[in-house]
């Protein structure tokens, strides 16, 4: 990496005017990245810099309680206690199989019973504040005011309720922009700063969020400041779905009961955008398994029926949500080999919260029955307060029928209340042996490390936008943006597999028959791309039939993989993604609209001969999106591809050895 001495002339500058301050450095353990925390007058300020340029420019930090006392403010701060951290051993249903990093910490003591940790990563730096007091304690507002130097850009996602800003589905394309001329609008995190004009690029996240709100970020100049959703004091329901809302909130951010440790503050950075799907940091600062056995816990694909309006064609009888239909599915997983069928909603009737009973239309015990005869598994759909409401009653009911998971949905907030309700599910679902798709939810927060039956988050503008976008949404392009910055936080419910695919130029909106934008090709891709545990085939299994040597290839891609690496890429324009399960490699590769040629050097696959099986836009796929190729051949880690992607193109390239 070139240096940055514009940036390093920046700190300078900055430094010199708190000459007067204490200052304390953790490197990280390559060396290369540092944390300084000071203490002055105005309180603690964090900075982060890479070779000795600032990437962080000094940035206050603190807590403010409700009787007014600032933890931080106007520190004094006594010598800390330093300390390695390293974390090794297995990753569950994730990226990789395992996980190992190693960071150099500060651990301050604050006033009135208060702490502070510093981390530096060779990845980013972390801090979180921590209490050793009894009895309660209720939190005004927490101070994170994230400062880049002039001129820095960024990869903002706003929140969708300028009204409300802090109830809304967590789905949103990021926006790039200077930040100086950034929306004032809260963005919902993860959210990635470029400061200069290197690749370099910081992402704010968070990790460990337990009985506490999650965090949201608001442009000011050059300056990200962090705000979060006021504790809940009254709720209310909307007559549709009985979702319940907040509709009255207390002054105040959080209120805690006796020692514990607060989220983490993560800033990640990376020097290429290549590094950043593969961040870890999320998922190594999270509590680690508190359920135990996960021997139940099975990954897999699912037959979709919400995506198509349950639109079949040539059956022989009535589709919709009926017990006929789901056995159809049912069938259609069984032949693919996908592990699941999802009833999503209307199984239930979801206007009177009605979880308990299913529609006459469903015999629910019958629909069990014969999956369990196919080796098929059931999921349920239902909304995350309806879902607490009868927790315990529909767990015991339910598991016993043999339903696999639930899918929850239309949480659309996360104050303090609905963090813990998400863990409060994600407990009584784990004494049950059942399985988690958190949907209407937001991005990660490493909560799956702590409670791994929880598989899939969604947090993402994901497929289904597709079925009422405008014509001026450009999907291609937040396709190969989220996996660089949303995916550092953890996996995404994308629900891809659309079999009916459009060009820029042809695509329509459509939503009982709905279309994807870009080829077939860059659909399949995502099932590489994506860490996806458990993931959809979203489009109408009378679609998949006619082309089964497509839908075995798509079926077959593994769900957790041993290895990851992005091979190539660069955030808003392309990205190569190599998965290893075994000795067998998949590579996706997508594009935005723009036509593109890779080359490909196999390097990555080791000595020995591998059979390839390459699915690639087809020679007319920028006139027709649902051309693709399907070839075989035999390949060396000594070849290189070379790969043609349409305009909205992908590829799917798996290798046996």
């Amino acid at each position: 990496m070139k240096p940055l001495k514009l940036l390093a002339l920046t700190a300078t500058l900055l430094f010199c005017g708190a000459l007067s301050a204490k200052d304390f450095h953790v490197k990280s353990p390559n060396g290369r990245l540092s944390a300084v925390v000071s203490d002055g007058a105005d309180g603690i300020r964090l900075s982060v810099l890479l070779d000795g340029a600032t990437l962080v420019a000094p940035s206050s930090v603190g807590l403010t309680l409700a009787d007014g006392q600032t933890i931080g403010g106007k520190a004094a701060l006594r010598a800390p206690r330093k300390t390695r951290v390293s974390d090794t051993g297995a990753a569950l249903f994730y990226r990789q199989s395992r996980v190992e990093t190693t960071a150099n910490q500060l651990d301050f003591r604050l006033a009135a019973g208060f702490g502070l940790q510093v981390r530096a990563y060779d990845e980013g730096v972390a801090y979180r504040f921590y209490t050793t007091r009894k009895g309660e304690t209720v939190i005004r507002s927490e101070q994170a005011d994230f400062v880049f130097p002039a001129g820095a850009k960024g990869w903002l996602a706003y929140t969708t309720n300028a009204e409300k800003p802090f109830a809304m589905a967590f789905q949103n394309t990021f926006h790039e922009t200077a930040l100086a001329a950034a929306s004032p609008l809260p963005a919902f995190l993860p959210a990635t700063v470029q400061p200069g004009d290197s690749p370099v690029k910081v992402t704010l996240l968070e990790s460990d969020l337990r009985s506490y709100p999650g965090m949201f970020v608001k442009a000011d100049g050059n300056r990200l400041s962090a705000t979060f959703p006021p504790y809940p004091k009254k709720m209310d329901y909307y007559r549709w779905r009985g979702m319940s809302y907040v509709s009255e909130t207390e002054d105040y951010i959080a209120k805690t009961s006796g020692a514990r440790t607060y989220p983490w503050r993560v800033l990640a950075v990376s020097e290429q955008d290549t590094q950043m799907p593969t961040n870890n940091l999320v998922y190594t600062l999270a509590t680690p398994n508190v359920i135990g056995d996960v021997a139940w816990i099975k990954p897999g694909k699912v037959a979709w029926d919400w995506w198509h309006d349950w639109n079949l064609k040539g059956v022989d009888f009535e589709a919709g949500i009926n017990t006929a239909t789901y056995k159809y599915y049912i069938d259609f997983a069984a032949k693919y080999g996908l592990g699941y069928i999802v009833l999503d909603e209307g199984w239930y009737d979801s206007n009177k919260g009605d979880l308990m009973n299913p529609i006459p239309a469903l015999d629910l015990q019958q629909i069990v029955d014969y999956g369990r005869q196919k080796g098929v598994g059931v999921v349920l759909w239902t909304v995350f307060n309806v879902l607490d409401e009868h927790l315990e009653e529909a767990c015991e009911k339910y598991a016993a029928m043999g339903i696999k998971g639930f899918k929850v949905d239309f949480m659309d907030r996360n104050d303090q209340t609905a963090v813990e309700m998400a863990e409060r599910i994600a407990a009584m679902c784990a004494l049950h042996e059942l399985f988690l798709d958190y949907h209407g939810y937001f991005a990660p927060t490493g909560m799956s490390r702590t409670y791994p039956n929880i598989l899939n988050y969604e947090g993402v503008f994901g497929m289904e936008e597709a079925r009422w976008a405008k014509p001026e949404t450009d999907m291609p392009l937040y396709d190969v943006t989220f996996p660089f910055i949303r995916m550092m936080a953890g996996s995404v419910d994308f629900t891809p597999g659309a079999m009916r695919n459009g060009t820029k130029e042809n695509w329509v909106v459509c939503y009982q028959n709905p279309v994807s934008m870009g080829t077939r090709c860059h659909q399949a891709a995502c099932y590489v791309v994506h860490d996806s545990p458990f993931t959809m085939l979203s489009d109408a299994p009378t679609n998949y039939e006619p082309e089964p040597d497509y839908t075995r290839f798509i079926a077959r891609i593994p769900d957790v993989w041993d290895e990851t690496r992005v091979l190539q890429g660069e955030l808003g324009r392309y990205i190569v993604t190599a998965r290893r399960k075994g000795t067998t490699w998949y590579v996706g590769g997508q594009t935005n609209w723009d036509g593109r040629i890779v080359g490909l050097p196999l390097s990555f696959l080791g000595d020995g001969d591998y059979q390839g099986c390459l699915l690639t836009d087809g020679i007319n796929a920028n006139h027709n999106a649902e051309d693709y190729r399907l070839a075989r051949a035999t390949y060396h880690s000594d070849d290189t591809l070379i790969i043609n992607m349409a305009s909205g193109g992908g590829f799917v390239l798996e290798f046996r050895k």
